[in-house]
């Protein structure tokens, strides 16, 4: 991956200019020549005179146009390499920091913020990190399933769902029967090296103001206090933005290598109205504003061009509505599947059956069922053994994750039985495939390009992405060693 390719314009093509001909003449030629011995010989022969001047401004005429065509040819070709030179002129080396002793990186989150929704309003700010940096041209990918916790922790790991421990918002665990929840801080559940914990492993600072696993301690990590919030949602954002600018306060070497800064926005709004609905365009034009103080405070600090902001979304969203709906009661006559056997519902399907259950079997008939044209919106749901989904997902390789696992298609929900409730709203979870599911990536600092636009990429790449800016060696994790390469500036030696 990298930029998009430069192409230099083409000189355009010059018009093309005929003489026009003398009208006493009988013949279409420029040089008219007389094959009659008997009039060339005479110097009083009324047609040499013509001839030579009709030669004369013939020639004359041809080297206008020469010169003509020479001079537009040229300013053409110098106006597209002076063109050309100026497209190619990304940096390559990244920008020296005038303040800062270290770099900086601060990683932002906007919950739920769909890739497009930066053009359904005015975003000046947002737009300004883009036309200033380095943005994901067509939107961050989420991991499987587009799930807030599973994304959020994936992003500061680097590891997919079944590595990092956390495969869903709610999930229990098939050796305890202990249930994870979004307020579960137990070390326990959180597997891999999150980013504030590699940060201090190298002794640095790290500050996090909200981030699914950021109140765990573990490791050399121990929430300090003052520099790790526990989650509130009632905390204004403002108050939020004002308490990570005052870490810029603090001396050069106090402030934080890492830090961390969570809106629920849009998100919150997207499950009750979907991604179409005015509420949207409100939230996203609040962010917006959010970023804009946050940019504020920093330039005021004289920092904002060593600091590095990357900001991210953990997945987008969908519109769904009770026309959209499968109802796992309608297997009734293929198979049951009672409510005890279901952990999750939409927009993941998964099921863990109890002990003496053949999970290939059940899997077999409720396929059978969905593909009968019986079950109302059947054809929208496909289940799989876990170990046979497409290995595309990273979803297989944890035993937390249940055995029976169902892929929605877009936009539908699974519910166990008809009720009279009326719904209709947004949900993200789905196949990270789905456009609609992607995100944010944007990267303004020293070591991003101005204006660059790269390739789509998952978000397990970005850990890699930030231990390269703070030049501090990582933990093993699934994205790829080699793609800082792709998407930083090289640091100059």
């Amino acid at each position: 991956m990298g930029s998009d390719s430069l192409t230099s314009t083409k000189p355009l093509p010059l018009p093309t200019q005929e003489a026009e001909e003398p009208t006493n003449q009988s013949t279409t030629a420029l040089l008219s020549f007389d094959t009659d011995c008997s009039d060339s010989s005479s110097s009083s022969n009324p047609r040499q005179k013509p001839s030579t001047t009709i030669l004369f401004i013939a020639l004359l005429l041809l080297t206008c146009i020469a010169l003509s065509a020479a001079a537009a040819f040229a300013f053409l070709f110098f106006s597209s390499a002076s063109s050309s030179s100026a497209q190619s002129s990304f940096e390559t080396t990244a920008r020296a920091l005038k303040k800062l002793e270290k770099p900086v990186v601060l990683l932002v989150s906007s919950d739920g913020f769909r890739f497009g929704y930066q053009f359904k309003t005015s975003t000046p700010n947002i737009h300004r990190l883009i036309n200033n940096g380095t943005e994901a041209e067509t939107g961050l990918i989420p991991v499987f399933p587009s799930l807030t916790f599973p994304n959020h922790y994936s992003i500061v790991t680097g590891l997919y769902p079944a590595y990092h421990g956390i495969i869903n918002n709610h999930f229990v665990d098939p050796y305890t029967g202990d249930t994870f929840t979004m307020a579960s801080h137990e070390p326990k559940w959180w597997l891999g090296e999150p980013l504030w914990e590699t940060v201090t492993n190298h002794g640095l600072k790290a500050a996090t103001y909200f981030w699914p696993g950021s109140e765990v301690k573990k490791g050399s990590w121990n929430c300090p206090k003052g520099f790790c919030m526990n989650y509130n949602g009632s905390v204004p954002f403002e108050d939020r933005v004002d308490t990570v600018l005052s870490y810029f306060d603090l001396p050069s070497s106090e402030i934080p290598s890492f830090m961390t800064l969570y809106f629920e926005d849009p998100d919150h709004q997207g499950h009750k109205v979907g991604p179409d609905d005015p509420e949207i365009t409100e939230a996203v034009a609040r962010i917006d504003r959010m970023i804009g103080r946050l940019i504020d405070g920093i330039e005021k600090r004289g920092v904002f061009e060593d600091v590095t902001i990357i900001m991210v979304g953990d997945h987008g969203m969908v519109g769904t509505c009770d026309k959209k709906l499968i109802f796992l009661d309608d297997l009734a006559s293929w198979i049951e599947i009672p409510a005890e056997w279901v952990q999750s519902y939409s927009p993941l399907l998964a099921i863990r059956p109890p002990a003496g259950y053949n999970p290939s079997d059940i899997v077999e008939k409720m396929n059978e069922g969905l593909k009968s044209g019986k079950v109302e919106n059947g054809k929208n749901l496909k289940v799989y053994l876990k170990g046979e989904l497409p290995s595309r997902l990273h979803y297989a390789a944890s035993d937390r994750i249940p055995p029976i696992i169902g892929l929605i298609e877009e936009g539908f929900k699974v519910e166990q039985k008809r009720t009279n409730r009326k719904e209709c709203g947004g949900a993200h979870g789905y196949d990270n495939a789905v456009f609609s599911m992607r995100t944010i990536f944007i990267g303004h600092g020293p070591q991003f390009a101005r204006g660059r636009k790269v390739p789509s990429f998952e978000n397990v790449q970005i850990y890699n992405v930030i231990t390269s800016i703070l030049k501090i060696d990582g933990a093993p994790n699934n994205g790829s060693s080699s793609f800082p390469l792709s998407i930083l500036l090289r640091t100059a030696k």
